[in-house]
Order: C-alpha cells, then sequence, then structure tokens
C-alpha cells in the first residue's frame, strides 16, 4: 500500500510539472494599439447676409416721401425716401454746392501760391524746408538770448550802434553787438516764421481743394460705387439712398412722421450670399477650428436640408458667454436655401 501511494504521488507531481510547462510557454498576449479619432466640434450660430448696411439720416426732419417698402429689391444710388427740411440738400443741390466749392477751393489754392511765390525768401535759408528755417533761426535765437541776457536791463542808448562802431573791432564783444546780433535773430526767426506760414496755407488750400474734388466726383458718380455713398448720404442729406443693391429688409420711415438725425431707419442686405456666425464656441474648441475647414450645418428650422460651407474667419477678440469664453467663428455657406432668413439658429459642426 505503501509503494502505491508513494506511486501515485509521484505521477501526481509529474503531471504537474508538466502543466506548469505548458503554462509558462504560453505567449503574452499584445495591447491593441490607441486610435485616436478626432472628435467633430460642434457650435450654434447665427444666419445673416455677407453684406447688409443699417442707414441712419444725416439730419433731422419730417419724412415727406417713401419710396419703397420692406422687401423690395433696390439698386445702388436708388432713392428710399426724402426729408423736408430746409437746411438739408438733395442731390441736385448738393451737387450745385460742390460745384461752388471745388471753384472756390481751386481759388484759394491760387490765392495761397501767389502769396508763396512772391515772398523774399532769406538767402540764409538756402537749400532748407520751411520747417528747417524755422527749427534753425529758432535756435540761433535762444543762443542770442542767452548771451544777451546779463545785459537787457540796460539804458537802450547805451546799445545803440553808430555806423562808425559797426566796423569797430573793439566794440564786436560789447552789448552793443549782443543786441544787435538778437534783433538779426528775432527778424530771421520772424521771416521764417511767415515763410511756413505761407507754406503751410498753400497745403491746407490744397488739401481743401482735394478734399472738394472728391465730394464733387462722389456726388457726381453716376455708378453709385460703394465707396462714393458715405460723401453722398453726408452731403445730400435729404434723401435716404441705397449704398449698393440689395433688399429692404427694415425700413421705419413713414410718411409725415419726424426722423431724427443719427438713428438707424433703414436696413439693406445682399440676400445673394450668406454667412453663419458662432455665438458658442469655446477656447477649448476653437484651437481645433482653421481657416477654410469644411464645415456642415443644419437649421433649427430646416433639420433635414443640411448645408455646407468653410470656416471664413476665425475672431481674435473673445466675449463672455455663461461663464465660459467664447470666439466668433464665421463660416461662409457654399450652399442656399431659398426658405433661409437672418437670424435663424443653425448647428454649426467642424469637420476634422
Amino acid at each position: 500500500m505503501k509503494d502505491l501511494r508513494l506511486i501515485l504521488l509521484i505521477l501526481l507531481s509529474a503531471a504537474l510539472a508538466a502543466c506548469s510547462s505548458v503554462q509558462g510557454t504560453q505567449p503574452t498576449p499584445s495591447a491593441l494599439p490607441t486610435v485616436n479619432v478626432p472628435a467633430v466640434v460642434v457650435a450654434e450660430g447665427r444666419v445673416e447676409p455677407i453684406r447688409y448696411a443699417q442707414l441712419a439720416l444725416n439730419s433731422s426732419g419730417l419724412v415727406s416721401e417713401v419710396l419703397l417698402k420692406e422687401g423690395d429689391s433696390v439698386q445702388a444710388g436708388q432713392v428710399i425716401a426724402r426729408l423736408e427740411n430746409s437746411q438739408v440738400n438733395t442731390l441736385e443741390s448738393a451737387q450745385a454746392d460742390a460745384l461752388k466749392a471745388l471753384t472756390s477751393a481751386y481759388q484759394a489754392v491760387r490765392d495761397a501760391q501767389y502769396s508763396l511765390d512772391i515772398f523774399s525768401i532769406p538767402t540764409d535759408f538756402a537749400g532748407m524746408t520751411p520747417t528747417q528755417a524755422v527749427d534753425a533761426t529758432e535756435a540761433k535765437l535762444n543762443a542770442a538770448r542767452d548771451a544777451f541776457e546779463p545785459y537787457k536791463y540796460l539804458d537802450e542808448k547805451q546799445l545803440d550802434l553808430t555806423e562808425a562802431e559797426k566796423d569797430n573791432p573793439v566794440l564786436r564783444s560789447t552789448p552793443k553787438r549782443l543786441k544787435k546780433e538778437l534783433d538779426d535773430a528775432w527778424e530771421k526767426y520772424r521771416r521764417a516764421v511767415l515763410w511756413l506760414d505761407k507754406d503751410s496755407t498753400l497745403e491746407n488750400a490744397r488739401a481743401a481743394l482735394a478734399q472738394a474734388k472728391s465730394d464733387y466726383e462722389s456726388l457726381n458718380d453716376a455708378s453709385f460705387a460703394e465707396n462714393t455713398a458715405g460723401i453722398r448720404a453726408a452731403l445730400a442729406n435729404a434723401e435716404v439712398r441705397s449704398p449698393f443693391a440689395g433688399t429692404i429688409t427694415n425700413l421705419d420711415l413713414k410718411v409725415g412722421e419726424f426722423a431724427a438725425s443719427g438713428t438707424p431707419v433703414v436696413t439693406i442686405a445682399d440676400l445673394s450670399s450668406w454667412i453663419v456666425k458662432t455665438t458658442d464656441l469655446t477656447e477649448i474648441d476653437v484651437v481645433n477650428v482653421r481657416e477654410g475647414q469644411a464645415v456642415t450645418l443644419s437649421l433649427d428650422a430646416m433639420p433635414d436640408a443640411p448645408l455646407s460651407g468653410q470656416v471664413l474667419s476665425i475672431g481674435q477678440n473673445y466675449s463672455e458667454k455663461q461663464g465660459d469664453i467664447v470666439y466668433e467663428v464665421k463660416v461662409l455657406l457654399t450652399d442656399k436655401n431659398p426658405a433661409m432668413r437672418w437670424g435663424m439658429t443653425a448647428q454649426v459642426n467642424f469637420q476634422p
């Protein structure tokens, strides 16, 4: 019986050793590589036209005419409304005034140029500009004043030089000579300042002429280009005209009502191109957005009609919204939907 137990014990030990050997040789499973899937950045935004303008009156008065209504299309320069005010100008009256101002500006330049031409410039100023002449003569004047300072309370008769004394070398370092040098310095400084004044008058006249030309050309611009719209609005201030072709999206003028200057009364929008401005893109997400990045959008009002776009610009400034730092990102829509309206809410998905 002992021998049998011994044999069984030996067999059991061998089996256990064999199992341990098999388990020790099993390969250790390798870890699967981590795959980083870029997250889609999502933000909320508002739809608005890429170009629009809010027009305000440059003068106050009663509204005498309203020629269009909300929803109407307008061309560049088209009159939308007129004011009744004896102190304001229509385009035609502003053009007449601008012509008078242009004529006066030409006359002012001519007069200023003539005054400068007949001015006798001292030979000491050769090679200098008027400003340089003023600086140089002022420095000499200050030096002459400092030199004469100890003698300025002497009797005037003690300071007069006779013709004979002017050539006397003994008197060259006397107070009389210093007073004479001070008087000469004052005279040259006065001439330099007078030269600068005449030169400045001419430059101002030329600048006024340039502005008068600009005003006149802007008021007579038959194409009603956008870069001339501002001057037309300011000078032809009895009228409200569209600065570009578009659609009237807001019109807050009624005939017979008083309209105050400076208050926006008309909004013109070009509804052919749209953008979406984000309102809640946080600082954590904005670093994953770049200009030109592809974007998909869905409007809350039309969730089943997705739109495409591209990031147009990323705001450099920030604002705070419910405790978060947020940035405005403009997305240019490359798709359009005829049912889309200004101000609609959109979900913006920035594609990785």
